[in-house]
């Protein structure tokens, strides 16, 4: 750990013996160590970028272009390069030869095991849980897409996104490859592209009607 170490010394001794979801905890504590290093990396080279190719800086796209950075890589942290075995590409150890019957091809079936468990705790989070951590990429995908190419930019976002996830959860066994982790996650990248696209509609009518009230104002001026 190269950042948060001594938080984490910190942390581990008043909550590694009390708190019964510690583990969860030293996985958002690694994730987020690994995020900052790869985000100073992205700034880095993004910086180098800019500068040798003489662009101007348009500062809210560098912002969330940053964010959207900021967000897949702390989404791949926690979801697929977890812990600290895995920090560095030259850690990763693909399992090539791993049996695929391990692999979940059928359809909410295993969701709906979930929802009749003797706890809704996991059927939640396989739901819900999966809808929301692809909501931020239907957020901020829209901002930084070609107009007009930005639903089908969206969909098919979070689409590879979610299968490239899954098949690095089977070839490392760091999760469980699930097919309804992938319907969840897509639904989560259009439902974010939805609310986007709603607060789109609500800001051009409320320019259209503030304008049409400001020429009004303007002619009874004139007259």
């Amino acid at each position: 750990m190269l950042f948060l170490g001594p938080f984490y010394t910190w942390i581990a001794g008043r909550m590694a013996a009390t708190v019964n979801h510690w583990p969860l905890i030293r996985l958002i504590i690694y994730s987020l160590d690994k995020t900052i290093l790869y985000t100073l990396i992205f700034v880095v080279v993004r910086t180098i970028w800019l500068v040798c190719r003489h662009q101007r800086v348009r500062w809210w796209h560098e912002v969330g272009l940053l964010l959207f950075v900021v967000y897949l890589i702390l989404l791949l942290a926690l979801t697929v390069f977890r812990g600290a075995q895995i920090y560095f590409p030259w850690n990763l150890h693909p399992d090539w030869g791993r049996d695929t019957s391990v692999i979940n091809l059928r359809p909410l079936v295993g969701s709906w095991q979930l929802f009749n468990g003797t706890t809704r705790l996991d059927f939640y989070y396989q739901t819900f849980g999966n809808v929301l951590w692809f909501m931020p990429l239907g957020l901020l995908w829209p901002a930084l897409g070609r107009r007009g190419h930005r639903l089908w930019g969206t969909a098919c976002l979070s689409l590879l996104l979610s299968l490239g996830i899954e098949c690095w959860q089977f070839l490392l066994a760091t999760g469980i490859a699930d097919i309804d982790d992938v319907i969840f996650n897509f639904i989560g990248g259009l439902v974010g592209y939805a609310f986007t696209a709603l607060v789109g509609v609500y800001v051009v009518d409320h320019d259209t009607k503030k304008n049409v009230v400001l020429n009004n104002e303007h002619h009874v001026c004139v007259y």
